[in-house]
């Protein structure tokens, strides 16, 4: 079932007649140089377009002389266009190509300079937060003062159109299943393991958020809300620089995070690093009110209401280590090594009273609870990147391999008491040894062309292996000795191919409209066995994903896309792993081998004015969704909660943004979108219907004022929702900040209060059938931080390309417990 590389060579071959057939031969051969100050500007992007219809002819990049050239150019009328890092861009006048010459020299190009000089450091201009492209919506992190001292998560939770729910789980536009990448390569994780990641990712460290609905068929299908981008910083300047940061927050429990960015580009070899360290202390309060009822006579049978006091402490240690070796003008080759280290516990005090169905308290539960985590990540990724002609085609190649492991352990002390506090039953102890062991190879190759009349080209292949063993062992004390609970543990292995192609064709008809059409096509190979039981499955399919991107431009203020695609969310591997996790002795979770893959066709309508404001309109369908579904055990008073394919999901919705700048030191964002989400389908076997209509909305205003001072206020709110059989209350939060550039503006101080009024709590409820559970929670949301960043830079401006990895969903699908 390891895939080999012969399918990869095989598909990579059959490239090679486009990159042979999109040369054609010219005639004339242009010469031109880019000056800065009378100086050379070197790494700068030039563009040869013709001024017939602004079509892409030829790519360059300047050599350290600042020399650029254009060979084989045909007779017409063209025009330039540079980009360079900390320069404005460059627009030429008409050049005309006449028969009689065989090299022109253009006139030197002065750039000027985006930024201003402060010694060694550039200041840049302030950037507005969200941003509107035709594909994507990208956010800027460093734009609002108040993402300073947060962390990746939080900053997602501020992001338009995202939710996070009460269990840390992502959705976009009321939709779950959120594709995430870091660097346009997946984190190969999910549930539980994702958040703790993005948790202990500091803000400091991300350079924008892209978030896509409707991604093209380059990215992998799996996502059924889109895929999140989330871009690092990296520096790009010649010599050595970087950047440091602290930030130390305090709520009711401290918090901190420190990172570092190394950067030093050296002749032919580029070296890059950043690392850091976080420190998380937390509290949440969940109170849980269960009602279990008769099915068929709905009599109340008894209640439960359960408390439960949580502290949680995380140390988390990552790096990021790289090389890109230039090994001439179109060819690079690199390495980048990523890794994690989390340590933690948790401590649990859990209170549960029953009463039977006239209100007498029957029991008295009091728990005390552990656990411990420790978990890993390593990931290694080699690439390469070669311009293979004068148009810009360029083949790309990844090798992946990543691996997780975990070793988290719980203990569970039950005591048990009667109405009056006097002891009732024994006491019962309980510990769980939960290992897993998660390795993932992928390699994939990439093809990009410009084809005859302008037709843009992608294409590329991929495949991908994931092993996965857990081996969850629970022991409880019997006749004063620990003794295998048999009924609790289990070891489960699985394993995974995915073996995809996709080809991707963008064409500009005329100046009004472009067209981008692309198929994507993955076969999967799957199985899984349970060795306490011997139970297995296997599964194998093949599906195919279309996606479709109409744009037209009725004027420059005006435009207008349509897309559509089809995407796919397959099981989180533990979420296939039939295995326990804990809360108390009457709340748990199990796993589902069952569980099969959902599939979404979604559909978006946008209008964008201007650059500032922009509507969409979207509906999605989605087959076999796949929700967290309660089921409860009325004898023992147990609720325990599993992944089901439990119904089909409707989505309708209207977003709306806009980017205001009411005065030159006054700027606002605002984003609102509602829509309505419908599931019907059948739950433990009966039919049933959930519908519910949300609103969420998040502001911004950021106010830039003299001598570096700059200040910010957001909020962001969401009305009740419907997600599966859980209904979330509104919530809503307010966040301040102010911020000031000191240290000759090499430095930066930021002071923030995150959850001003402590409103963002969750509070919701689960009633169908027999199930009625009423559930709040508070956690440590309010906290004031305060930050420093210093940047230094020793070096002039470069460019230089972020790798996007091999592998793509799989990490995603990565959870273990925690």
């Amino acid at each position: 079932m390891k895939p080999t590389l012969l399918t990869l060579i095989t598909l990579f071959l059959l490239f090679n007649p486009l990159i042979n057939n999109a040369q054609t031969t010219k005639k004339i051969k242009i010469n031109g140089l880019v000056l800065f100050a009378q100086k050379p500007i070197d790494v700068a992007n030039v563009t040869l377009h013709r001024s017939q219809d602004s079509a892409l002819v030829k790519m360059a990049i300047t050599n350290k002389q600042g020399e650029f050239e254009f060979l084989d150019i045909e007779t017409a009328t063209y025009f330039i266009q540079i980009q360079a890092i900390g320069f404005t861009k460059y627009s030429s006048a008409i050049i005309p190509i006449k028969e009689n010459k065989t090299i022109l020299v253009l006139p030197p190009i002065n750039l000027f300079a985006a930024t201003k000089e402060l010694g060694n450091v550039t200041v840049t201009s302030k950037k507005v937060f969200i941003e509107q492209k035709l594909d994507r919506t990208i956010v800027n992190v460093e734009a609002l003062a108040t993402n300073a001292g947060l962390t990746a998560f939080e900053v997602l939770e501020k992001a338009p159109g995202v939710v996070v729910d009460k269990d840390g789980n992502i959705s976009l536009k009321g939709k779950q299943g959120i594709l995430i990448l870091v660097d346009g390569r997946p984190t190969y994780l999910s549930g539980q393991d994702l958040t703790n990641m993005l948790a202990n990712m500091p803000s400091s460290n991300l350079e924008q958020l892209e978030i896509m609905t409707n991604p093209p068929a380059k990215y992998d299908a799996s996502g059924n809300a889109g895929v999140i981008n989330i871009r690092t910083k990296k520096t790009k300047t010649v010599g050595f620089n970087g950047s440091a940061s602290v930030n130390y927050s305090q709520g009711v429990y401290p918090k901190t995070n420190q990172s570092l960015n190394l950067n030093y580009r050296v002749n032919k070899i580029n070296f890059f690093a950043n690392g850091g360290y976080s420190y998380r202390e937390n509290f949440q309060e969940i109170n849980i009110d269960r009602n279990f009822v008769d099915m068929q006579t709905s009599k109340l049978l008894s209640s439960v209401k359960q408390l439960a006091d949580v502290n949680k402490l995380f140390k988390n240690y990552s790096y990021k280590l790289g090389v890109d070796y230039f090994l001439d003008k179109k060819t690079t080759m690199g390495i980048v090594l990523n890794g994690f280290d989390t340590k933690g516990n948790e401590f649990i005090n859990n209170s549960a009273v029953i009463r039977n169905d006239v209100g007498a308290i029957v029991t008295k539960n009091r728990a005390n609870n552990e656990n411990i985590f420790n978990n890993m990540n390593f990931s290694a990724n080699i690439n390469f990147r070669k311009i293979v002609d004068t148009i810009g085609s360029e083949i790309t190649a990844d090798i992946d391999y990543i691996t997780y492991q975990s070793n988290n352990k719980q203990n569970l002390n039950n005591y048990f008491f009667d109405a009056y506090d006097n002891k009732k039953n024994p006491d019962e102890f309980m510990r769980g040894t939960l290992p897993a062991d998660i390795h993932i190879y992928s390699a994939k190759v990439d093809y990009a062309t410009t084809l005859k009349k302008q037709i843009k080209l992608e294409a590329g292949i991929k495949t991908s292996y994931v092993t996965t063993d857990n081996n969850a062992l629970y022991e409880i004390i019997q006749n004063g000795n620990w003794q295998t609970d048999l009924g609790k543990s289990n070891h489960f292995k699985y394993e995974e191919n995915i073996n995809a192609a996709y080809i991707n064709l963008n064409k500009k008809l005329n100046k009004k409209w472009v067209v981008q059409t692309g198929l994507r096509v993955e076969n999967t190979n799957a199985n899984g066995k349970q060795l306490n039981t011997g139970q297995t499955f296997n599964k194998n399919y093949t599906q195919l994903f279309p996606t479709l991107y109409i744009g037209y431009s009725a004027n420059d203020k005006n435009q207008f896309a349509v897309s559509y695609g089809k995407r796919i969310e397959r099981p989180d591997y533990d979420d296939l792993n039939p295995f326990y996790f804990f809360l108390d002795k009457y709340t748990y979770q199990v796993g589902n081998p069952y569980l099969q893959p959902q599939f979404t066709h979604s559909l978006e309508l946008s209008y964008s004015f201007a650059g500032f404001f922009t509507a969409t309109i979207n509906y999605a369908k989605t087959n076999n969704i796949i929700q967290d579904l309660f089921d409860q055990i009325d004898s023992t008073n147990t609720t325990f909660i599993r992944k089901e394919n439990i119904a089909t999901q409707k989505n309708m919705g209207i977003a709306l943004s806009a980017n205001i700048p009411v005065t030159k030191w006054w700027k606002t964002n605002l984003y609102t979108n509602a829509f309505n989400n419908q599931y019907k389908g059948l739950i433990n076997g009966k039919e049933e219907q959930i519908e519910g209509a949300t609103i969420t909305a998040n502001f911004s205003n950021q106010f830039s004022f003299k001598k570096g001072w700059a200040a910010e206020l957001s909020a962001n709110y969401q009305s009740k929702a419907v997600g599966g059989t859980m209904v979330a209350n509104p919530m809503g939060a307010v966040h301040i900040a102010l911020s000031k550039q000191i240290l000759k503006d090499k430095g930066n101080i930021k002071l923030s209060v995150r959850d001003l009024f402590l409103t963002q709590n969750f509070t919701g409820y689960s009633k169908y059938q027999n199930i009625d559970i009423v559930i709040n929670q508070r956690r440590d949301s309010r906290v004031i931080n305060l930050g420093f960043t210093y940047r230094f830079s020793k070096g002039k401006p470069m460019q230089q390309q972020k790798r996007n990895g091999g592998a793509s969903s799989e990490q995603n699908r990565v959870k273990t417990n925690q």
